[in-house]
């Protein structure tokens, strides 16, 4: 019997401006907030729409830190990481659940503006795709560092 593949590769627009915080351990964490969409035919109309997935996506380290100074709302992101499902308890003693990606890796797709001349274009002064090179493994936080309220972790 073969191991456990837990592989994720998403192409997505940003829903929010990234958010950065740190972990007790000092460890930056930046919550990103995706949409996916589907296209999904109805069956009463026959037309084929769009259907809009929404995904948290967590990103630790040196490319959290980018991602909070480089992406923002409407950003087209690739990002290649593993599914983290969690569970807690809520102060009333209701059991909360949510599954999430903790991201290896961010690719910037896509200029924020156009640059002179509408070819490419710049990330607040970083060449789009800058900061995909960070490398997160071995940064993600153990579960204590996720110590959640009431509200849902996205």
């Amino acid at each position: 019997m073969a191991g456990s593949i837990n592989s994720v590769v998403l192409v997505g627009n940003l829903t929010r401006d990234p958010e950065l915080k740190a972990l007790p351990s000092g460890t930056s964490v930046c919550s990103l907030r995706i949409a996916v969409n589907d296209r999904v035919k109805d069956p009463t109309t026959g037309e084929w729409t769009e259907k809009p997935n929404y995904i948290s996506v967590d990103v630790f380290g040196g490319q959290a830190e980018n991602c909070a100074q480089y992406l923002a709302r409407g950003r087209q992101v690739a990002i290649e990481g593993r599914l983290r499902w969690r569970e807690w308890q809520t102060q009333d003693g209701q059991k909360r659940e949510a599954v999430s990606v903790v991201a290896n890796n961010v690719q910037f797709i896509g200029p924020r503006e156009p640059a002179a001349g509408g070819q490419g274009g710049t990330w607040g002064g970083a060449p789009a795709g800058q900061g995909a090179s960070f490398n997160n493994e071995g940064l993600e936080p153990s579960d204590k560092d996720f110590q959640e309220d009431d509200d849902i972790p996205f």
